[in-house]
């Protein structure tokens, strides 16, 4: 029995009983207690008297199919993990059920150990995402009691909310150590630009904090795909770009940052419109998101990858300057060249000396 698994209740939805008895029988002696069910109706129902922490469901069922069963659980018992069961003919089902809200997808046949890892992946993502919204419910509470009593208590709650979301974003860069420091130096980078454009105070805030969030949504995205340390499929990628919306989808319910929301939405457009997820072009494009992909573009550039070390500054700007008005904004590449090239290292130098500790969404540094 594994840590963290005991007392965990799965429910497995397959028509073939032998399927049913084996993965239960398996998923038992791993510490999880399961119930079975033979088709969508079936499901529903006990769905309707218990609560299960996660779905193990075939894609086709008589009846009531596994995309449906989906649908209702995601509309009903949001917690609930959910992972798709397809055959080898169905991997773009698979794939559509993942962008549906699937949390996995597995192909049979599939090795048993395939299946606990997935199971596992998804049921430690929903924890995540109920302490996350838990996160968002009591910084809720916080602005809405503070505000009502001191006028000037917002500035502090805004700090609060930032450290906190400062951490979710470390926690991000943690989680795919390539990139870790990514987020923090882009937003000071996008900063940089947006107070030479002449942007005030409140949009610095704003442009910053989508900056330092782009990449939220990517803890939606299940750890096979996120952490494939190969190439991605076509439908991985395709289910790679849904972390734009679902960091969008996260960040504009809470109401300070909804104008972030909209930077993390559009960080992947491109000026030309071949960008994702709406293909903007041009004004489109937030002017916070055309800041962030010069940005984006000058850290990915002068940090060391896998397959590569980090490029000279000044590389950076040759290919900055050549794709203006294809991937950059023109404006955005202008202000960017005006700066020297020595403002973005001694950015660089400090964001590496300070790490994370040091905060700075509130009140822009000088």
């Amino acid at each position: 029995m594994e840590d963290g698994t005991a007392h965990r209740r799965l429910l497995i939805v397959d028509d073939e009983p032998v399927i049913r008895t084996l993965l239960s029988q398996k998923l038992a002696r791993h510490g999880f207690t399961c119930a079975t069910s033979p088709s969508g109706e079936h499901s529903l129902e006990l769905l309707s008297r218990e609560t299960f922490d996660a779905i193990i469901s075939d894609l086709n069922l008589p009846g009531v199919s596994g995309l449906v069963l989906l649908k209702e659980v995601l509309a009903q018992h949001r917690g609930t993990a959910f992972i798709m069961i397809t055959g080898e003919g169905d991997v773009r089902a698979g794939v559509q059920a993942m962008q549906s809200g699937a949390d996995d997808y597995l192909v049979k046949p599939f090795a048993f150990d395939s299946m606990l890892g997935s199971v596992e992946r998804a049921l430690d993502k929903k924890r995540h995402e109920a302490e996350l919204e838990q996160y968002r419910l009591r910084l809720e509470e916080l602005v809405d009691e503070r505000s009502k009593q001191y006028a000037t208590a917002r500035i502090q709650i805004e700090l609060t909310y930032d450290e906190t979301l400062g951490a979710l974003g470390a926690a991000l860069d943690l989680r795919d150590t390539e990139t870790e420091g990514h987020s923090r130096r882009v937003s000071r980078y996008a900063m940089e630009m947006a107070r030479t454009y002449g942007c005030s105070e409140e949009e610095l805030k704003h442009i910053v904090r989508g900056s330092y969030l782009h990449d939220i949504g990517k803890i939606g995205i299940p750890d096979s795909i996120l952490l494939k340390p190969a190439k991605l499929t076509e439908e991985e990628t395709a289910v790679m770009q849904t972390h734009a919306r679902i960091g969008y989808e996260l960040l504009q319910r809470i109401a300070f940052l909804e104008p972030a929301a909209e930077i993390v939405l559009t960080h992947q457009e491109k000026f030309d419109g071949t960008g994702y997820p709406q293909g903007l072009a041009g004004a489109q494009i937030p002017l916070g998101s055309r800041f962030f992909s010069v940005a984006d573009t000058l850290d990915a550039m002068t940090s060391d990858r896998p397959y590569r070390r980090a490029l000279p500054f000044s590389t950076a700007r040759h290919e900055i300057e050549r794709q203006s008005g294809r991937q950059f904004s023109p404006e955005a590449v202008k202000i960017f060249l005006s700066r020297p090239e020595t403002i973005w290292k001694d950015i660089r130098e400090e964001v590496s000396e300070f790490g994370e500790g040091r905060v700075f969404f509130g009140l822009p540094i000088p």
